[in-house]
């Protein structure tokens, strides 16, 4: 009797010692974190404002198709490739996804009675697929849906443009470095609404967020896009006040990374102000060499030289984080595809933080 439960005791002590000297063993490694923004672009800006301006119902049909063969002119399979050799550039831990449209078709044409199911571009799939073929390991971790829009068209069917943003995170990290809990993603309360001949359109952002132990240390991570459409500024400054109130309650370090659409050289918008007195600290102003500039090519992607003029995307932390290295990526006409594209119409942003100290931070 005595033998049978010392042998049950070894065999739960090997079973379970490996779990536990894994939650026991402090992490001895360099304590950091490489974080990437980047707006994808969705390649058809010019199409869409087109569609908003439809004096009828056959002009309608003529734009929703401009969108829809907007897509493929700007040639994201191309573009994915190009962006894949960026972030192989710098292999981030996680990366903040923008615009990443999800495009769907349905034939025949409904409008929007029936949901398009027919995937025609999934660009967070053709993304994963490129840096795949590049022997990278990626996932998405948290996905937060915007605008979701469905028209028919002049090609017979429906297109529905559906926005997202994304978080991608290393499939190749151990559970010892990496594990991610509490993704959580939400709507802005407060969006831009245009009024249009063919009804309003309410253009709904976002934000995703998740709280990761990163190398022994836990912190949270927020992806977002805030409005740059809308001339009222008081939509995006109530859109940071939000992220402020709900991805922002927290008492680990915070890392806010995305398209803000307010520039601080500028001051055009008041989100960057908002967000700076609110306690985060811009990454680039502490490490960045340079202006920084981030947007925007031309929205067709052709332009031969970078036309990138404001700095709208922003890596922004708030807890005892210090900044390694910080740069912009996509940015030089060497980064263009073959066919002439640029990657987006954004640059990327990349950068190393050093974490804090496990101990100092508050659960």
């Amino acid at each position: 009797m005595r033998y049978s439960m010392l042998v049950a005791t070894v065999l739960v002590m090997l079973i379970c010692g490996p779990v536990a000297a894994e939650e026991l063993t402090p992490f001895r490694g360099e304590r950091t974190l490489t974080v990437m923004t980047q707006n994808v672009y969705h390649g058809v800006n010019a199409e869409l404002y087109g569609v908003a301006t439809a004096t009828d119902f056959r002009d309608l049909l003529i734009k929703v198709a401009a969108v829809f063969n907007g897509y493929h002119t700007r040639n994201f399979p191309e573009r994915a490739a190009a962006l894949a050799a960026e972030i192989e550039a710098s292999r981030p831990d996680l990366i903040g996804l923008q615009e990443a449209v999800l495009v769907g078709t349905q034939a025949p044409a409904d409008g929007a009675a029936t949901p398009a199911g027919t995937v025609a571009l999934d660009y967070v799939q053709l993304l994963l697929d490129a840096l795949a073929a590049r022997g990278l390991a990626y996932e998405v971790i948290g996905t937060s849906f915007g605008w979701d829009a469905e028209l028919p068209s002049a090609l017979g069917i429906d297109v529905r443009h559906t926005d997202r943003e994304v978080i991608l995170a290393r499939k190749d990290l151990s559970t010892a470095d990496l594990k991610v809990s509490n993704v959580q993603a939400s709507h802005f309360t407060t969006n831009c609404v245009i009024p249009t001949r063919i009804g309003t359109i309410t253009i709904k952002r976002g934000w995703v967020s998740a709280d990761i132990k990163i190398r022994g240390t836990r912190v949270r991570v927020v992806s977002t896009h805030l409005d740059g459409d809308c001339p009222d500024p008081a939509i995006q400054t109530a859109q940071s006040m939000e992220l402020l109130q709900a991805a922002g309650a927290t008492n680990l370090p915070l890392v806010f990374i995305g398209d803000f659409n307010s520039d601080p050289i500028t001051g055009s918008t008041a989100a960057y102000g908002t967000l700076t007195a609110a306690g985060f600290t811009d990454a680039w102003g502490v490490a960045g060499v340079g202006p920084g500039f981030t947007c925007c090519q031309e929205s067709f992607l052709l332009n031969p030289g970078s036309t990138l003029s404001r700095r709208i995307d922003l890596v922004l932390v708030r807890g005892d984080f210090a900044v390694l290295g910080i740069d912009v990526a996509g940015d030089e006409s060497s980064d263009r595809t073959p066919s002439g594209l640029w990657p987006s119409d954004h640059a990327g942003v990349v950068a190393t933080l050093r974490l804090p100290d496990p101990d100092d931070v508050v659960r």
